[in-house]
């Protein structure tokens, strides 16, 4: 996540990171806090002392995260890549990556091409034949789906909402039938419109959950249905940059479709797993789905 605040320094800081062996030509994605200058990972600082080139979104902000972390830069080229680098940006990478160096790509805060314009970069990289690899680590994304008490196991990041209602509205009406818990970015000035919005299209009862300031002092996740967070953001301000999560959606399927989904079910499974089988896939009820299947079996 774009995070624009500044890091939080930690208490205690770690020693200088020990430099391992030269790292192969390529370009190495890092991922660094969205706010607590703790959450990253050793193989991280490694790469971030080791590699010959570190391009970042905002220099400022990897050059402070390395002083954190007792990573000197010395004369390595510290070089900005960012929404406005463009192609002239990503060629300058690649000559430099075809020439045998080693190039780090640094997001602003979280993990790179989440959100983040280091898309096209990896892509070109790899296009070109060179290598390319991921540090994994902090992601706002994952960090508010965890704290939402939301279901998990299927779950779609939709970015940033557009700004104009009109557009906005027309965009959660494609998102709101979606099966899958949605994850939302959202500035902090526009997130009370989302959520009118979100009543508006998905209804007021959806469970769902606003996470903000996420692994800081003040981190906070207001929980509840759609209508009630909205109440909220009518009388209050928020602060910090805010992730918006809501509970999945119910796709509308033909009788038909699930007709011949059971039909095919059946084929291999006992009537209550498949009826079970198909309820999940469909997002549908399941004594629908087994009354469905009785009806069925009654029928040959």
């Amino acid at each position: 996540m774009r995070d624009k605040s500044s890091l939080e320094t930690p208490a205690l800081k770690p020693g200088p990171t020990q430099i391992p062996a030269a790292l192969d030509p390529g370009l190495y994605l890092v991922a660094t806090p969205i706010g607590n200058a703790r959450d990253i990972t050793l193989r991280a600082l490694d790469i971030l002392a080791s590699v010959e080139v570190i391009a970042a979104e905002d220099t400022r902000t990897a050059k402070k995260l390395m002083e954190i972390h007792g990573i000197a830069l010395g004369k390595r080229p510290l070089i900005a890549y960012h929404d406005h680098s463009g192609d002239q940006g990503r060629a300058g990478i690649l000559k430099l990556i075809g020439a045998g160096k080693s190039v780090a790509y640094v997001s602003e805060a979280g993990t790179p091409l989440v959100s983040d314009p280091g898309y096209a970069l990896a892509r070109d990289v790899a296009a070109a034949g060179g290598y390319v690899t991921a540090a994994p680590g902090a992601s706002a994304v994952l960090a508010a789906l965890s704290l939402a008490g939301l279901p998990s196991d299927r779950f779609l990041f939709a970015g940033f909402a557009p700004a104009a209602q009109a557009a906005r509205i027309v965009w959660l009406e494609e998102l709101a039938p979606v099966p899958a818990t949605l994850v939302i970015y959202e500035s902090p000035r526009r997130v009370g419109e989302l959520l009118t919005d979100l009543v508006r299209v998905a209804g007021a009862d959806r469970p769902a959950a606003i996470a903000r300031e996420l692994t800081k002092k003040f981190e906070e996740v207001l929980r509840g249905t759609l209508g009630e967070l909205a109440e909220v953001l009518a009388t209050r301000e928020l602060k910090g940059e805010v992730v918006v999560l809501v509970d999945r959606g119910r796709a509308e399927v033909a009788d038909e479709t699930m007709e011949a989904a059971l039909k095919r079910a059946l084929e291999t499974m006992s009537l209550k797993d498949a009826a079970a089988t198909v309820a999940e896939a469909y997002g549908l009820k399941r004594r629908k789905v087994y009354q469905a299947a009785l009806e069925l079996e009654k029928d040959g």
